[in-house]
């Protein structure tokens, strides 16, 4: 029961992850929400940390690979989803973000070597048919009006993909703690220096109403610090296998929040599309999620001598 409740508790979160950045969006801009989200995010982990009172060698992470899950799995995607929403709406971010698992696939047979059967490239194949059904058959629509919002979510889920299979082949041996802790930490560096580059610093004067305070919490300790807890906690009590159906509910339940939040229109082709998404993503991913709980106690029985020192 408390796995089921886990799931939906995290579904929840991310769904609504979208809606917060629509309420922040315009007053932080995109780089002041990837350093705010990053910024309470990592001290909601470092809080944990001390709370357990475990130290860590720093010593035995590797931090070329660290700092590059910083940069495209946090600092630039995030960012470009900051972006992608000053364009199009929330739950329409998010379900474009739900074709992660599809180029997660398609990078890891290009780049990684990883074979795929014929069932997961029919997933892939029902996965675009379902984007072509999302954008109402209108190709020309990405060309147009849309070009910047549902083109830099595209590159944003690009990221995900790399990260995902860079971060299976190469940090095993790295505790989820650990890699997310640092993730966080790098973007919000990162977000800080293009800010003061740019000049796009934004001032807390513009966020001071409960509704972005509240966003930034929701965001930050919610949507990337404690989102991290909630999914391992369902990898080490349940299954990877398990935790991988939040990816079929987030879009679900950020159309949820975008309709009773923002009173955003959720067309009926949007639906349809969404339900070709997700087949396609079951589909490329089903003997991923099998084979995960095998990795994932690896990861687990190789971390515990890795992360922390006694």
């Amino acid at each position: 029961m408390k796995l089921y409740a886990a799931l939906i508790t995290l579904s929840l979160i991310w769904g609504m992850s979208f809606y917060f950045i629509k309420v922040l969006v315009d007053d932080l801009g995109p780089w002041g929400i990837v350093f705010v989200r990053c910024s309470l995010g990592a001290l909601t982990l470092l809080f944990i940390l001390l709370l357990q009172r475990k130290r860590f060698s720093l010593k035995a992470l590797p931090w070329g690979s660290l700092l590059l899950v910083g940069f495209l799995n946090a600092l630039i995607p995030w960012g470009l989803i900051a972006i992608s929403e000053t364009r199009i709406s929330s739950s329409m971010a998010s379900i474009v973000n739900a074709t992660t698992p599809i180029w997660t696939s398609v990078i890891g047979v290009l780049l990684f070597s990883i074979s795929l059967k014929l069932k997961q490239w029919l997933g892939v194949l029902v996965g675009f048919i379902g984007i072509l059904i999302l954008i109402d058959l209108n190709v020309t629509q990405l060309f147009r009006q849309d070009l910047i919002g549902m083109g830099t979510m595209i590159v944003a889920t690009l990221c995900y993909g790399f990260m995902s299979q860079f971060t299976k082949r190469h940090l095993q041996q790295i505790s989820v703690m650990m890699i997310s802790l640092f993730t966080l930490i790098t973007g919000a560096i990162g977000s800080l220096v293009i800010m003061g580059v740019t000049g796009s610093f934004f001032s807390f004067e513009h966020v001071v109403s409960w509704n972005s305070v509240g966003s930034m919490v929701g965001l930050g300790v919610f949507g990337s610090g404690l989102a991290y807890l909630l999914f391992y906690y369902m990898i080490q009590e349940g299954s990877a296998e398990f935790a991988t159906f939040v990816t079929y509910l987030v879009p679900i339940t950020a159309m949820f929040w975008g309709w009773f939040l923002l009173d955003e229109h959720i067309p009926v082709h949007a639906i349809a599309g969404l339900v070709l998404i997700l087949a396609g993503v079951y589909l490329s991913t089903r003997k991923t999620a099998k084979d995960q709980p095998v990795a994932a106690s690896a990861i687990n029985s190789k971390s515990k001598g890795v992360l922390y020192e006694k």
